[in-house]
């Protein structure tokens, strides 16, 4: 599931009946993950619980028996504001949470949550925290399945439960919640569930205390089918630390939607995290897909890309990629989502996607996405810091690191001193201002992730050695890159690039604080940024209120 937006639409050329696409040059924010405002109408709710129905009769096919028990799903909402007509702007799965489709759903054996209501709608993401995973841990013999929307916010889950485990324990044994928790509601729907316990608050601290955290799900919920979380696109970085916790939990990832629409499911849900496809289902919107470059005899396609016409659904390709255009029932007309998908195979006609990638996404870690640009500028800000000591960036690279929890973004630095001058040390606190500078110029979803929601651990800057990205270049050419052709990456992933790269760290700085961030990303949502929205968003909007994606 990517819970994101994109820049652009696609508008038709009158001329000669082809379709281009355009940018939106009135979007608000930037295109590197900037919140926007999208159209919603009350009647996509009704397609959105719909697709959730389809979910467990899928997953029941292959997982029989999960009407037995409960599911710890950790659902956590976030913080709104109000467009200037008063309508709630807020994220879509936030949205979902508040909707009567959700807190008045009917009862369903598949779907026994084990978290309150009200500890689901605590906007106080450690109460709200803290109470779902307490009650996960009262519902311990009855859980089926635990999950999350997406696999860092799962993970940050485990690394609460390991910090907190004995606080936890504690409740369990007395069968009270503690002084932590102090919102009335979440206190008074947890009471509900919680009795004094010691034989279950002694079973979680004997395996908690255990000195290895290998396999922890299935120790401490032994009864765990599977993990319910998104793995693909960004996430997929956080599998080897899922499968370490999970002691061999299958992991699955069953639906694909974003902020503009829901989208399809997966029909094999129990398959690989690298064999995930979804099926789209016609009635959430209408798709159309934008074809993307294939590599020919000579290299790629240079064809222009704002004069390729789009295909439909019936007319996509075998291993052909695409990027996804919408037109939806809330006012989106041929919306560029900005994902990009290729065909992996047909369930009898309908054709089956993998999710490859979000497009000009360099970094991300939660919900949040940073592009190119976006760094580029961030960093190049950053870097005047150093001006006065007679240092300057030669070159950078990002990557983001999944091996915290949470996740953080790291940036390495090759730094030169000018010619004459006589070196002057950097103190380190220039290079925290520098990494906070770095965080202060990114998008308000990163900022929110860290100030807000503490999904994002702080921005790391690793100062490399001379002639560092020298050796990324050496490195790059002896695994055949054309010496014309070489670009220094903006962004690596783990593997041998970031060994070489670590290998010639000379120090490590990280960010001291928090970047300034507040609930609507510090934007009034004025008449003026109103008549600036896509003119492909401006449709009606039938009392559903405005979703910020």
């Amino acid at each position: 599931m990517c819970m994101s937006t994109s820049h652009a639409r696609v508008k038709s050329d009158s001329n000669n009946g082809r379709t281009r696409t355009c940018d939106d040059g009135g979007s608000s924010g930037t295109s590197g993950g900037e919140r926007k405002l999208m159209p919603a109408i009350a009647d996509e709710m009704d397609r959105r619980s719909l697709l959730y129905s389809l979910l467990m009769p899928v997953m029941s096919q292959a997982v029989p028996g999960l009407d037995r028990g409960r599911c710890m799903y950790l659902y956590f909402v976030k913080a709104e504001s109000r467009t200037p007509g008063g309508h709630p702007a807020r994220p879509v799965l936030t949205s979902f949470y508040r909707s009567r489709h959700f807190l008045e759903r009917p009862h369903d054996p598949y779907t026994v949550h084990t978290s309150p209501d009200e500890a689901v709608l605590c906007v106080d993401a450690y109460q709200s925290m803290y109470a779902q995973l307490l009650c996960g841990l009262v519902h311990r013999a009855d859980v089926l399945r635990v999950g999350a929307v997406f696999a860092s916010g799962f993970l940050r889950a485990i690394r609460f439960l390991e910090k907190h485990w004995q606080r936890l324990c504690r409740d369990l044994r007395r069968g009270a919640l503690g002084a932590e928790v102090t919102d009335r509601s979440v206190r008074a729907a947890v009471a509900r569930v919680l009795r004094a316990d010691p034989a279950l608050a002694d079973a979680v601290e004997a395996e908690c205390a255990r000195p290895s955290w290998q396999g922890i799900i299935r120790r401490v919920w032994p009864g765990t089918k599977y993990i319910d979380v998104i793995v693909t696109g960004a996430m997929a970085q956080y599998i080897p630390t899922l499968e370490f916790y999970g002691g061999g939990l299958p992991l699955t990832c069953t639906m694909y939607a974003s902020s503009e629409s829901y989208f399809g499911i997966n029909l094999n849900p129990m398959c690989k995290p690298s064999e995930v496809a979804y099926t789209l289902i016609p009635t959430m919107c209408y798709f159309e897909f934008l074809p993307l470059p294939q590599p020919g005899p000579g290299g790629t396609d240079d064809a222009d890309p704002d004069h390729r016409d789009l295909v439909d659904l019936v007319d996509v390709k075998l291993g052909h990629e695409y990027e996804l255009v919408v037109t939806t029932y809330s006012g989106l007309y041929r919306y560029r989502v900005g994902d990009v998908l290729r065909v992996a195979g047909f369930k009898n006609q309908a054709p089956m996607f993998k999710f490859l990638r979000r497009k000009n996404v360099v970094l991300s870690i939660d919900s949040d996405k940073t592009d190119e640009a976006e760094l580029h500028a961030a960093v190049s800000g950053a870097v005047q810091h150093l001006a006065p000591f007679g240092a300057s960036l030669v070159e950078y690279t990002s990557y983001a690191d999944a091996g915290t929890i949470p996740g953080h973004y790291v940036l390495f630095w090759e730094l030169r001193l000018r010619a004459g001058d006589v070196p002057v040390p950097v103190p380190a606190s220039v290079f925290e201002d520098c990494c906070l500078a770095v965080e202060e110029a990114l998008n308000s979803v990163y900022r929110q992730g860290r100030a807000a929601d503490r999904s994002i651990g702080p921005l790391e800057i690793r100062v490399v050695s001379d002639g560092t990205f020298d050796r990324l270049m050496d490195y790059a050419l002896a695994r055949g890159a054309s010496i014309n052709q070489y670009k220094v990456p903006r962004c690596v992933h783990p593997g041998p690039v970031v060994e070489l790269l670590d290998g010639r760290v000379q120090a490590s700085y990280v960010s001291p604080k928090c970047p300034k961030w507040s609930p609507g990303g510090g934007k009034q949502w004025s008449s003026d940024a109103a008549a600036k929205k896509p003119a492909a968003a401006a449709g009606s909007n039938n009392g559903g209120g405005a979703v910020v994606a």
